[in-house]
């Protein structure tokens, strides 16, 4: 009897290991879509809302996009524009020292009107959005969702002349490089 008993325990801890690695595969998950693009406000819009309803805490949010801003700047991270074409050091060191001309009357008489050149530095407080790209998945029988993070941009928070609130996307981020060559065959 205890001859079979070794064999019997290893056999069932296969068996058990087995089914429970099974039942966690992903091929009991269906996909949802391959691609899904929406933007996260990062920095609560609304001041009454509750402090994790649309917002990372001052800390972690500053870390966060210091960590995406750096990496872009100092070539860490590949960047790509919204053509999913490369950007160099350069291009994004342009992208974040934004550029306005607008045309402003003199104070004074004659009250000529005078192109002016405004260069706007973006810097981590400007960023109030994340744009993200990804993949769901769904296993239909738990309803558990599971999300992929294919592609990740910072959105600038912008106020123009007029006082109107524009969101200004700045590139693109793709931890997988696979993801890169397939969006660029898509276009």
């Amino acid at each position: 009897m205890k001859k079979y008993f070794l064999p019997f325990m290893l056999l069932a801890g296969i068996i058990s290991s087995l089914l429970l690695f099974s039942s966690c595969h992903p091929k009991n998950e269906e996909i949802i879509t391959k691609r899904i693009q929406y933007d996260v406000n990062i920095k609560s819009p609304h001041p009454n809302y509750d402090w994790w309803i649309q917002n990372l805490v001052g800390p972690q949010r500053e870390k966060l996009v210091e960590n995406i801003l750096q990496g872009a700047v100092s070539g860490k991270f590949k960047v790509y524009d919204y053509f999913y074409q490369p950007l160099s050091r350069q291009a994004v060191a342009r992208i974040l020292s934004d550029t306005v001309a607008v045309k402003v009357r003199e104070p004074v008489p004659p009250y000529a009107m005078k192109d002016t050149l405004i260069i706007r530095h973006i810097g981590i407080k400007d960023i109030r959005r994340l744009r993200f790209m990804e993949m769901w998945r769904i296993n239909p029988k738990t309803m558990q969702f599971t999300k992929t993070v294919k592609g990740i941009a910072p959105v600038a928070r912008h106020v123009d002349a007029e006082g109107n609130i524009r969101w200004q996307p700045l590139f693109w981020i793709f931890p997988d490089p696979k993801t890169v060559k397939e969006l660029q065959q898509t276009r």
